[in-house]
């Protein structure tokens, strides 16, 4: 791997060790998962590495370490790194260690890593409510404009609530590109949907058009959660079933989960079983939270579940503690039901 990495092979690097992984070769190290980190912050992007920390097994989750890790096998770390730990320490509340790491991006920055550095600024900044950080980032940009960046400062002012600022950016976007990326439409509906204007994302759906056409998995999320928000469940399934006819790409496992939750509230247990068998027909399976979700429209529909320990059975699952408790209370409608008939 280290022979792979220091030919900046990182793709190939990564294969290899996740290849060690899954054969328990060998167990890994801080310094093993320090090298996966870096394989994946630079070929995957920030949101892969930021999933892999949460794979990590807690004893060797101290970010300290593993950035020591790093420098001490020679690893630079470049912004995406950066922006993955900091990332990591605001998520737990640490705001000291997170402006360590944006003040070495910074620094980054004026070495002449300006976009990469910038784009990674400016959801940084805004997860730390520091607006005036984000407008002072913006206005760097401003100057020679690009899509990415443009794309990060309307998540960024939307993070923040300010939807003008955000729709400013987006309006540029239009004057600048006359066919803006994909991104453009998703990021400028999320901030919509984040501060509550269904009826600006539901404007702004009409002038998208046939988005099954054209569209991805961000962009029917988005369109999902602005229906779900709006209380139009029905709407937001209708969708869900439109692209997940098309075949050309699946849906997100969070999409899925946001819609089942809310028929499960309801206690529609049609729809519920519905979404968990268009799940596991694109291979969502083995996984815990569609089988809680079920239990739980059953539940509020007050009618026991027939068959369920099988069916988890089949995808090698079994119930956890707090998730037996479900079942059991299932089990309680079981109960009455053949007590009713007894009477």
């Amino acid at each position: 791997m280290d022979h792979l990495r220091k030919k900046q092979l990182y793709w190939k690097a990564l294969q290899f060790s996740e290849w060690l992984e899954r054969s328990k070769q060998t167990d890994f190290t801080e310094r093993d998962y320090a090298c996966h980190l870096d394989c994946i912050a630079k070929t995957l992007g920030l949101w892969k590495a930021e999933k892999f920390i949460e794979k990590i097994p807690e004893s060797f989750r101290g970010m300290e370490t593993l950035v020591a890790a790093m420098k001490n096998e020679g690893m630079e770390l470049d912004v995406f790194a950066l922006a993955v730990i900091a990332r990591h320490y605001i998520s737990m509340g640490l705001k000291d260690k997170a402006d360590l790491m944006l003040k070495e991006i910074e620094k980054r920055k004026q070495k002449g890593g300006g976009l990469g550095a910038r784009r990674a600024l400016l959801p940084l900044y805004a997860s730390l409510g520091k607006a005036d950080e984000v407008g002072r980032i913006w206005n760097e940009c401003k100057a020679d404009p690009k899509q990415s960046e443009c794309i990060a400062a309307i998540q960024a002012w939307g993070k923040l609530g300010k939807v003008e600022e955000a729709e400013a950016v987006s309006e540029m976007m239009l004057q600048t590109w006359k066919n803006p990326t994909f991104g453009y439409h998703t990021s400028i509906l999320n901030v919509y949907i984040d501060n509550n204007l269904t009826s600006k994302g539901k404007d702004l759906v009409e002038q998208m058009g046939d988005i099954g056409s054209w569209a991805g998995p961000l962009t029917w999320d988005a369109l999902v959660r602005l229906y779900i928000k709006a209380g139009d469940v029905e709407k937001a399934h209708s969708i869900l079933l439109k692209v997940a006819r098309m075949k050309r790409k699946r849906p997100l496992y969070t999409t899925y989960i946001a819609v089942m939750e809310h028929y499960a509230k309801r206690g529609d247990i049609h729809n519920t079983e519905k979404l968990f068998q268009s799940m596991r027909e694109l291979g969502y399976t083995a996984r815990f939270k569609p089988f809680e979700i079920l239990v739980d429209a059953y539940i509020n529909a007050k009618t026991p579940i027939y068959g369920l320990r099988a069916r988890m059975k089949a995808d090698n699952l079994y119930p956890k503690k707090e998730f037996a408790g479900k079942m059991a209370l299932v089990d309680c409608f079981r109960k009455a039901e053949l007590s009713n008939l007894h009477d």
